[in-house]
């Protein structure tokens, strides 16, 4: 057999070095499409849990609708100021997020002081359990405590005793001396209502409401739509209170 002209083996050449070129093009590409859904992947995985507690101030920003939440009861046990006030403050805390813990030890006193026994200012409470089963307790056992009048009481004693970092631990035991710390008086009550499922399923659906509106931290904030977040100084309350209360009286 005559050996190919060079006229017919120069196009063959041509031809495979297209192939091998196009190859590693699709190969580039497929490891592209690969790279580019494993970051798509992991950033959704990140944004996908539960929200995380918020320490850093955050500038003010429009909060969800108030007719959704404020509660505006006279005999609300999570409650905290004169129903008439022209301003509500709702709160959303999770009894085991060492953020809210700061607020209320640090924060909050004044803001009570300065702005809901001055009739200013009334504040709810809204209790989510983002971080976890005993997250939920907590909050079960606030509620419980709330049965009795003593709410606010048993928030000030469990984050008093809330480390510096870190979700605190919240056994039964625990949840108990915490009632006894706040001054509840039928301690036998308190641990009846701990076991009450209609506690449970107010928790969880506070929890989910919270979750609805995009609150995607605590402690978070919202007056007058107006959201605030983090355990911020008082300093900051102070000028966004101060703040709402002229758009009130407008």
């Amino acid at each position: 057999m005559a050996a190919p002209s060079p006229s017919s083996t120069v196009p063959l050449q041509k031809y495979r070095r297209l192939r091998v070129v196009t190859l590693l093009l699709l190969a580039v590409c497929v490891f592209l499409g690969i790279a580019l859904f494993a970051q798509s992947t992991e950033q959704g995985t990140e944004t996908s849990g539960a929200p995380a507690e918020t320490s850093a101030p955050s500038a003010e920003q429009s909060g969800p609708d108030e007719a959704s939440y404020v509660r505006a009861d006279p005999e609300d046990p999570m409650a905290i100021g004169d129903p008439d006030a022209p301003v509500v403050l709702s709160e959303w805390t999770d009894m085991r997020c060492p953020f809210c813990a700061v607020f209320n030890r640090d924060t909050l006193p004044a803001i009570i002081e300065e702005y809901v026994e001055a009739g200013k200012v009334r504040i709810e409470i809204n209790d989510v359990a983002y971080f976890g089963d005993e997250s939920a307790d907590a909050a079960i056992a606030a509620r419980a405590a709330g049965n009795q009048g003593g709410y606010a009481e048993y928030l000030e004693a469990l984050y008093a005793a809330a480390p510096e970092e870190g979700h605190p631990d919240m056994p039964r035991e625990k949840l108990i001396g915490f009632a006894k710390t706040a001054g509840i008086a039928d301690l036998a009550q308190f641990e009846r209502d701990l076991d009450d499922p209609e506690l449970r399923r107010a928790v969880e659906a506070s929890t989910a409401q919270a979750q609805q509106l995009g609150v995607s931290g605590v402690p978070f904030f919202v007056a007058d739509g107006q959201a605030l977040s983090g355990a911020q100084p008082v300093e900051a309350f102070r000028e966004f209170l101060d703040g709402v209360l002229a758009d009130a009286q407008k």
